[in-house]
């Protein structure tokens, strides 16, 4: 059976599963976006405290991810837990270090204006500082989810959702007929999937970034 007819009688299926996968990999940049930009605005103002943030999240990214799925398993079980808690915390280091520098990058004079007309504190951080660190914030993010896209695919060590379940049985049926186009079709939907979510965040970026700030 060639690839193209492997994709005609199989399309249902792996229409279904490239939408669990995208739908795992958006719902944990949710999580890891608000995770990851509360630690930014928690901690970017002390040195210390940002360089600490920096380094536990870098020290996750560090951990295989069939290990941290593996170290999870027994703890929240098989399935959909284990695919989120372990997508979350590999998507958080981007984005803290994209907040961190982006909020320290914003220019003292613009904050000391605001502070100037009567905004508090909390006011200064939603309508001055987030915004201007809102390019280097989406930037993490793009990266986060491209990072995602492909540990995704280690989900289906956990019985989790998404392509990696094709790559799985193609790779634990190396020899036989529709094992090549099995690894294929994952891998290939993996990749379209991860243009299609950039070309997205670049839409967002050209929809909430001002053109002063972009150039």
């Amino acid at each position: 059976m060639s690839f193209w007819e492997y994709l005609g009688n199989r399309h249902q299926q792996l229409l279904t599963d490239a939408y669990q996968h995208a739908s795992a990999v958006f719902q944990c940049m949710v999580l890891a976006t608000l995770i990851g930009v509360l630690l930014g605005v928690v901690t970017y103002r002390s040195d210390w405290a940002g360089n600490l943030a920096t380094t536990a999240t870098s020290t996750i990214l560090t951990i295989p991810s069939l290990a941290m799925i593996g170290l999870l398993i027994p703890v929240v079980g098989l399935g959909v837990p284990p695919t989120v808690i372990a997508l979350t915390l590999y998507g958080l280091l981007p984005i803290v270090r994209n907040s961190i520098v982006g909020l320290r990058g914003v220019d003292p004079s613009l904050v000391d204006a605001a502070k100037g007309i009567g905004m508090s504190r909390p006011m200064r951080l939603a309508r001055v500082e987030l915004p201007l660190a809102w390019p280097p914030i989406l930037t993490g993010i793009r990266v986060s989810t491209q990072m995602l896209m492909g540990i995704a695919a280690i989900a289906a060590y956990a019985s989790g959702p998404g392509l990696g379940n094709e790559i799985f049985r193609g790779l634990a049926s190396l020899g036989s007929k529709n094992a090549l186009n099995q690894v294929l079709s994952g891998t290939l939907g993996i990749i379209v999937l991860a243009l299609l979510f950039d070309a997205a965040y670049v839409l967002v970026g050209r929809l909430t970034i001002p053109r002063g700030i972009r150039v």
